[in-house]
Order: structure tokens, then sequence, then C-alpha cells
């Protein structure tokens, strides 16, 4: 009886434009200059919601551990969201924007953040990435720590949308968090190479989606991102200069299990799609996930975790080390 919730939503993946070399101020309006042009094809093509990739406004540089690309860091109302700003007003768009900040009131704290723009060209809010990795050449948190602003949701005009950033998709209760603040559509703009995480790159979004009664963008750079100075990760792999490639495969998935082809491993791209946020509802009143749900069992179970005398359930079969005549 409802009438249909039609948003069209998208997602943006895409190279460096300039080498590492280059001076950081080309560098940074090499990528604004590019990711204009997807966005102006975006807005052509009515979209909504648009979402960019993790640290779109520079190269992922985090592997290196070098403090000088600290410089790309920025406020959150800085260069880049002014610059979004304009566009999100001109095509009456919301616009995820995921930049490197740099706090200026608390001692200018540098966080991996989204900032969300309404479609008036307004900040709406940021949220900071929950998860850092501590894995291969993801040396992060060299540069930032896990986040501080919980897991927000935020009404726009056009649904109640959440970010997920890159790595929180290996945590399913980050996912789960998002959910059970109402989200109805969560983007997960990640920064991830191919040796790592491929395998698993088109499965963990689509549970998430289908666990949690939502639809989920997922954003991935593309290229191979080569470095002026070779570095190690203390893994036992020889020094190296690049992170691996970036693969970008962006898709969505929906809360029915279904989901969109995925854009090139290796060329630019802008995914669009319509979706019907009903779509949210009619699968949870179809399976009924929460309300089936046992969330004072689990919190309880949490609750005994963290304590420091926690002591797992396991049963022990109490003839498990007799021998069989």
């Amino acid at each position: 009886m409802r009438q249909p919730r039609i948003v069209r939503v998208g997602l943006i993946q895409n190279s460096i434009s300039v080498p590492t070399t280059c001076h950081f101020a080309e560098q940074k309006k090499a990528i604004m200059e590019k990711v204009k042009l997807i966005i102006d094809a975006a807005g052509a093509s009515g979209v909504n919601v648009l979402c960019l990739q993790e640290a779109w406004t520079m190269p992922f540089a985090f592997c290196t551990r070098e403090k000088r690309w600290c410089e790309f860091a920025e406020p959150a109302d800085g260069e880049s969201t002014q610059f979004l700003q304009d566009l999100a007003q001109k095509y009456n768009m919301v616009i995820v924007s995921p930049i490197l900040e740099r706090d200026i009131n608390h001692g200018e704290i540098i966080w991996n953040t989204v900032v969300v723009i309404g479609n008036n060209g307004n900040m709406i809010g940021i949220h900071r990435k929950n998860h850092i990795p501590r894995v291969g050449d993801f040396n992060e948190s060299t540069y930032y720590m896990e986040g501080n602003t919980g897991h927000p949701v935020f009404e726009t005009a056009y649904g109640k949308i959440a970010v997920n950033i890159c790595y929180g998709r290996h945590h399913p209760l980050n996912w789960l968090a998002f959910g059970l603040n109402g989200a109805e559509i969560v983007f997960n703009p990640s920064a991830t190479v191919g040796e790592l995480s491929e395998p698993m790159w088109p499965i963990e979004a689509r549970n998430a989606a289908i666990a949690n009664s939502y639809f989920v963008g997922s954003i991935n750079r593309v290229g191979t991102e080569v470095f002026p100075n070779a570095f190690t990760s203390g893994d036992g792999k020889p020094q190296h200069a690049d992170f691996g490639h970036f693969y970008g495969s962006s898709h969505f998935s929906a809360p029915d299990a279904s989901c969109t082809p995925s854009l090139s491993r290796y060329r630019d791209g802008l995914m669009i799609s319509d979706m019907d946020l009903n779509l949210c509802r009619q699968i949870k009143d179809k399976w009924g996930f929460r309300m089936t749900a046992r969330y004072d069992m689990y919190a309880n179970l949490l609750s005994e975790y963290l304590k420091p005398d926690f002591k797992p359930q396991v049963i022990a079969d109490p003839l498990i080390n007799k021998r069989k005549a």
C-alpha cells in the first residue's frame, strides 16, 4: 500500500591521475579534476546519492609509513568538502566524501573520515573509520587510530544512509550496528588489493545486505600506485614500491540477496543503480531476522567476554582422553 521509494544511487571508482612523485598540490588538483567529470556525469544521469572511494583526494600512501603524506589531511569543512558542496547543490545530490581529516580543534589529530554533504550543499555530519587494519602493507595506524563517532545513520532527503569505511566490512557487528540504527543504504568505501582480499570482496557486503535487510554500495579504488621510496612491512617480503593492484570491482548488493555486476578491475567507472527502499521493510517482514534475533543473549555474552576473568562456554567430553578397549 506504500508508494515506491525509488532512489538513484551512484558509486565512483578511480585511479590517481599523475605520478606520486609530483607535487602534492598537483596530485590533488589532478584527482579533483578527474572526479569532477565523473560527478558531472552522475548529475546528468539524475543520481540522488553518490559515494566516492576511501581517501579519494590522494594516493593510498599509508603503506609507506612516511609522514609527509599527512599533508593531504584537511579539516572536515576544508577544500574538498567546499568543492563538493557546490556540486551537491548544483545537482540536488547527497555526496559521501571519504577524506583524510585533520581535527584542528583537538591537537590536529588525523582521522580517516567521511563527510556527508546534503543535497542543499550543507554538511550533514561526519563519521570516522571504526576498524584500522594491521595486516600486510596496511600500515594505517602510523597515521590515524580507531574512530570515535560510533555508528551514525544520516537521514537525508533520499533515505537513511550510513558508511562502513573499508576494513569495517570484515566485522559483522559493525554492519549490524548501522542496521540497528536504521540504515537503509550502507556504503563501504575501500582501498584494497587483489592478493589480500579479492576472494572476499563479492561475499562480505552481500552477506551484510542480507543479514541486515539494507542495501550496500561497495567502492574500491582502481590501479597500481607506485611510490618514490621502497618500503617493507615486517612480513618477510622484499622491499617494494607499490601496494599491489587495487582491483576496483565496485558493485551494489540488495537485502533480497540480489547484486549488480561489478565495475572494471582496471578502469575508472561510475556505477548507477535505482533501488526501491521499500524492499528493506519487505525483507524484514519476510524473514523476521530482527524478530528472531537473540540480542539479549548476545549482549550478555559480549558483556561477559569483556571481563578479565571471562571463560569460554565449552562443555568437554569427560571421556575425551579415555582409550577404547
